[in-house]
């Protein structure tokens, strides 16, 4: 169930993924990856974290950078994904739509970071006819951390 009313068909899957499969566009706040670090290495057996959202073609973060390094630094080699379709027309890459799509992804693929924050994407919700932040897509996922953390 989903906080927002949006054309479901968007979601094409959630699952845990190998963390070397998913590829980011943006560099990260190291203060805010520290923060979260520090949080999430509090728990000892588990941890619950929300999904990060991935082009389900090109496997390109769209929202989620921070989870992605944090956990990636913590030594995950799974981490939590949901996987959609990057190129609807329900999805935006911000207001303005400063960077397409194809932009976002050439940058990824080809290795050059864009600056942290530097898009935001959004979602339509069929409901309140308005753009809302695409991390409403997001699910909760339990990780055990020492599952996670071995290599599977």
């Amino acid at each position: 169930m989903y906080s927002i009313d949006f054309n479901e068909s968007i979601i094409k899957g959630i699952e845990l993924v190998d963390i070397t499969k998913v590829v980011p566009h943006e560099k990260i706040i190291s203060q805010k990856s520290s923060i979260l670090s520090g949080f999430l290495k509090s728990f000892k057996d588990y941890i619950i974290i929300s999904s990060i959202l991935c082009c389900s073609k090109s496997m390109v973060i769209i929202d989620g950078h921070h989870r992605y390094f944090t956990l990636k630094n913590l030594g995950f080699k799974k981490i939590p994904v949901t996987k959609i379709d990057y190129k609807s027309t329900q999805i935006k890459t911000g207001i303005p739509e400063t960077f397409t799509k194809q932009e976002i992804i050439e940058k990824a693929c080809s290795g050059e970071l864009m600056e942290p924050k530097s898009t935001s994407h959004l979602i339509y919700c069929n409901k309140s006819k308005r753009w809302e932040p695409i991390m409403l897509l997001s699910s909760l996922f339990k990780l055990d951390v020492k599952t996670y953390q071995e290599n599977q």
